[in-house]
């Protein structure tokens, strides 16, 4: 099975205007290959969406190699970066972030659009993504007339439309109340099974963590299996 993630002795710190650095990430490991679904568990503050960032060439480690889909990142312009961030990863946050002037079709449209598919193809494929997750009747709603956990499932679709290998999500169904959260995390899951795709999830929601494939915890700025 395939790679879509490697990250091998990441190390990140940050000063914040005292003597000394604080250190987020030191020396943090993991090899995430396509089809499995991961949870990221950890306190706030330990560092999950410094890894995610990192993870999704959103900001760079002081030490260590990413790896996406067998491409080193390391020293990379922006541009390729921007290349492997646009076809290759799609991200999921805690709050939707769908653009409100838009319908959902639409916002799953741009990136795809933005990456030279013609517009007819692309709002073909938003429409089948809309549908897997029963939101083919919002497809010409706006954000606005759509609730929080219909929002959510198509941000999820939005993140799907250029068909990347590695899906990140940070603490994506915490905005919702329970039985929501668990409506849009079933739909996650769906959509992750039928791509075949790797996922990296942070999550405070052990329930759902404890649905995934593997759980890893990040403690001390590295990286341990829950089961170890």
């Amino acid at each position: 099975m395939s790679e879509a993630l490697r990250l091998e002795g990441i190390r990140k710190g940050y000063a914040l205007g005292t003597p000394g650095e604080i250190r987020v990430l030191n020396g943090a490991d993991l090899v995430l290959p396509r089809g499995e679904v991961c949870a990221l568990v950890a306190p706030s503050g330990a560092g999950k969406s410094t890894l995610l960032h990192i993870a999704g060439l959103l900001d760079t480690p002081d030490a260590g190699r990413v790896v996406i889909g067998g491409e080193d990142m390391a020293g990379s312009s922006d541009r390729a970066r921007t290349r492997v961030r646009r076809r290759q990863i799609g991200f999921v946050y805690q709050f939707h972030h769908l653009l409100p002037e838009f319908t959902a079709a639409e916002n799953i449209v741009l990136p795809q659009r933005a990456d030279g598919v013609s517009a007819a193809a692309a709002r073909e494929r938003a429409l089948a993504l809309l549908g897997t997750v029963g939101l083919a009747h919002r497809a010409d709603h706006r954000p606005a007339e759509m609730s929080g956990g219909e929002q959510q499932r198509a941000a999820f679709c939005r993140a799907l439309a250029n068909a990347p290998a590695l899906l990140l999500a940070d603490e994506p169904t915490g905005n919702l109340d329970p039985g929501t959260s668990d409506t849009v995390f079933a739909a996650l899951m769906q959509l992750v099974r039928e791509t075949g795709m790797a996922a990296l999830i942070a999550t405070h929601n052990l329930e759902l963590a404890a649905r995934m494939d593997r759980q890893l915890r990040l403690e001390g700025g590295r990286l341990e299996d829950v089961d170890r």
